[in-house]
């Protein structure tokens, strides 16, 4: 335990030195990889948190399961169903091989820390228990392309030890991979339930049928973890919300849930960390989003977390991967 919370303490105080060491020089900045995905246009907010926190934005490339067939980008029509879930049998030989046979090894080469962003809803064919698709139409639709992409990469990372930060679906591809289950809808959780769901974790659409981010709160239950290194505080105040899926448990995982929400009566999963790693974290809210608006001055901004605090998440990313990388020389 001694042990765990000096690491911890350890990461903090790396957070401040790499503020400075970041701005030596274009060579002494890490690079931190952005999980594949097929709308660049999504990468913005993380970019901009990547570089406010004084790191090296980089798109990583897609990673391709071995003997997989591609038409361009997309996966070819074999390999997924009619409402574009990965069919079982390829989802399992994902599990099975993941990376192994592939390029990853080259592609991932330089990549000092990776984030995985948040985005539609993954396969849950690629789940450790498979459940069959939520049905739900109005909610993103599977890109199965983009969930082995990020299944290779999450599991590379794991298995090299090189940082991650899982945002949203960031967080759930996290705990997929490390074998959690996912509960694919909130509404459905808590009507099955008999409970009445306010939707706490992302407002309903507008008139226009537009749906925007949501501010709540999140308990941090661990002092000795990674989020409350990086908070700083038992509570984390309006944090930016968008998502109706969520981690279900860690039991049986190597996972520790050290983030919840409580909402209409249950503690919904808000983040999650492998202790077995340096630094493996997700989270199901978007300090990105947070960055964003502060940084281009939205009048919404103030609805949100501070923008020092929201940075907060990408410099220990930073720090992790400069102690790492600094343990590794020695």
């Amino acid at each position: 335990m001694e042990h765990k919370m000096l690491k911890y303490r350890m990461l903090a105080l790396l957070v401040w030195v790499t503020a400075f060491v970041v701005t030596a020089g274009d060579s002494t900045r890490v690079r931190v990889g952005m999980a594949w995905q097929p709308n660049e246009a999504a990468f913005e907010r993380v970019i901009m948190s990547i570089e406010a926190a004084g790191g090296e934005a980089v798109i990583l490339p897609q990673m391709r399961p071995a003997g997989f067939e591609y038409d361009s980008i997309a996966l070819c029509g074999k390999y997924v169903d009619e409402m574009g879930v990965l069919l079982q049998k390829y989802a399992d030989i994902v599990k099975r091989d993941t990376y192994q046979g592939t390029n990853t090894d080259s592609l991932m080469r330089g990549m000092q820390a990776v984030v995985f962003l948040g985005g539609g809803d993954i396969s849950p064919t690629l789940f450790a228990e498979p459940q069959p698709w939520h049905m739900l139409a109005d909610d993103s639709p599977a890109n199965a392309t983009r969930d082995v992409s990020e299944y290779l990469t999450m599991a590379y990372c794991l298995d090299h030890d090189i940082p991650v930060l899982g945002l949203c679906r960031g967080m759930q591809m996290l705990g997929v991979v490390s074998g959690a289950p996912l509960i694919q809808d909130l509404g459905n959780f808590y009507d099955e339930m008999g409970i009445n769901y306010h939707y706490l974790h992302r407002e309903q659409r507008d008139a226009e049928g537009k749906r925007h981010y949501t501010p709540h709160d999140v308990i941090v239950k661990d002092r000795n973890s990674l989020l409350y290194s990086i908070a700083l505080q038992d509570t984390i105040h309006d944090v930016p919300s968008w998502h109706h899926q969520v981690v279900g448990c860690a039991e049986n995982t190597p996972l520790r849930v050290t983030g919840v929400t409580p909402t209409d009566g249950v503690d919904i999963i808000e983040a999650i960390e492998r202790t077995d790693k340096t630094f493996a974290l997700g989270v199901q809210f978007h300090p990105e989003e947070a960055v964003r608006q502060h940084v281009k001055g939205s009048d919404e901004a103030s609805r949100f977390m501070p923008l020092d605090e929201a940075v907060a998440y990408f410099k220990m990313l930073i720090s992790a991967a400069q102690g790492r990388a600094t343990h590794e020389k020695n």
